[in-house]
């Protein structure tokens, strides 16, 4: 498994560096935005770990760059407290973030968790695809076809649209989702599963302004309608 670091700050990146490939990973580094966009077009890279602020090209400009060719999972990480650029890092198409200082047990335990959400699964007797009238998730490619046409969608858009999908009906508190989707333990709030349901609207949706496939139950939560 091949991780790509990008900070700035060399002897982090050298702690973790040594951490992960205590671990068995593979590590590429960089140390500027426009390195960080090279290594994602040229290396086959399972998972980003990437500084806010960087040199040359932002964090959140990298991650939405990237997010133009590839949907491979990013943590964004930032020295900031703030909750809007917490929000911003998933509005870019971040899967996950985590503030400095953290401990590198638990940057750990944030990239396994992600890269158990995007093995490979079995469903149904063992396919590896599930339809739903016009939608099919394939769970080898993880990706989601709506009436023929691909939707190139982040690992935790794939994992909120595979539990919504495979429970038509099922109206999910935003709470459920945090817990289910992010894991109990995971220290953000409610508001990231409205920014990761609005960019799913926006890529699945005819119009994410009227969905008819995505549907909020108002006080209650998010549901996929029944469309078989």
């Amino acid at each position: 498994m091949k991780i790509l670091i990008v900070d700035d700050e060399k002897l982090l990146v050298k702690g973790m560096k040594f951490n992960f490939e205590q671990d068995g990973y593979t590590v590429e580094t960089a140390y500027d935005g426009e390195e960080a966009l090279k290594l994602a077009h040229d290396k086959n890279l399972d998972i980003i770990i990437l500084d806010l602020m960087l040199p040359k090209i932002d964090g959140l400009s990298v991650c939405q760059k990237i997010r133009e060719f590839s949907s491979i999972p990013i943590i964004m990480v930032t020295a900031k407290t703030e909750d809007m650029d917490k929000i911003m890092g998933l509005e870019y198409g971040a899967d996950d973030y985590i503030t400095k200082p953290f401990n590198i047990l638990e940057l750990k335990a944030r990239v396994k968790a992600i890269m158990r959400r995007i093995t490979p699964v079995a469903k149904e007797g063992d396919r590896s695809k599930i339809r739903m009238g016009t939608v099919e998730l394939d769970y080898n490619q993880r990706t989601v076809t709506i009436e023929g046409s691909t939707v190139d969608l982040t690992s935790k858009e794939f994992d909120l649209m595979d539990l919504l999908v495979c429970n038509p009906g099922k109206v999910y508190s935003r709470e459920n989702l945090l817990d289910l989707i992010w894991g109990y333990d995971y220290p953000g709030d409610a508001r990231t599963v409205d920014v990761h349901v609005r960019r799913l609207r926006e890529k699945i949706e005819p119009n994410s302004a009227e969905p008819v496939y995505l549907l909020t139950k108002w006080g209650a939560g998010y549901y996929f309608k029944d469309i078989t």
